[in-house]
């Protein structure tokens, strides 16, 4: 059964660079059966092949969009987000100190059901991109706490080893489903 874009709950996988977000948005996909949406700002970097600039912002976004939109309607009751339209004015302001007014609206509407914020307390693996450094996780990530909060989203917060986050995840993303929408 095909559920519409608006019961389906979304959980994003958010927070600084190399922090585990992607192996982790993959491993839920899998236990809970349902799909999941890449970073589409990694997939724009690689294809790109150079730094990002601010021009390239309002492009992320829409592929943010897109890659969310193609697959909600193969979702079954849940939408694992690697990353969301968050990440984007975060970085955008951070790198940039300005968004597209859009963009920041964009985020406002598609605002997930709950956010699972990765912490950088495990080690940096580098991973050949164009992008933050280690001795910025800290920072990226106080940044992120700040957009969460200021939008009023739904978030925890993800700590510790990979077992640990792994288990943290699943019962929160347990108490969502066992939840009314």
């Amino acid at each position: 059964m095909i559920l519409p874009r608006e019961a389906v709950l979304r959980v994003v996988l958010t927070g600084s660079e190399c922090t585990g977000k992607t192996t982790l948005a993959s491993e839920l996909a899998e236990h809970y059966r349902t799909v999941w949406v890449p970073e589409q700002a990694r997939v724009y970097l690689d294809a790109k092949g150079a730094p990002l600039v601010y021009a390239d912002v309002e492009a992320i976004a829409r592929a943010v969009i897109a890659a969310e939109e193609a697959v909600v309607s193969r979702a079954d009751r849940l939408l694992i987000l690697d990353t969301d339209l968050l990440s984007t004015v975060v970085y955008s302001r951070a790198y940039y100190r300005d968004c597209p007014p859009w963009v920041e609206a964009a985020a406002r509407e598609r605002r997930a059901h709950l956010y699972l914020l990765h912490h950088p307390d495990v080690p940096w693996v580098p991973d050949g991109l164009y992008r933050d450094v280690p001795d910025r996780r800290e920072e990226m990530h106080a940044l992120f706490r700040k957009a969460l909060e200021a939008g009023g989203a739904r978030y925890l917060d993800i700590r510790g080893g990979w077992e640990e986050r792994r288990a943290r995840a699943r019962r929160a993303i347990d108490a969502l489903l066992e939840g009314p929408l």
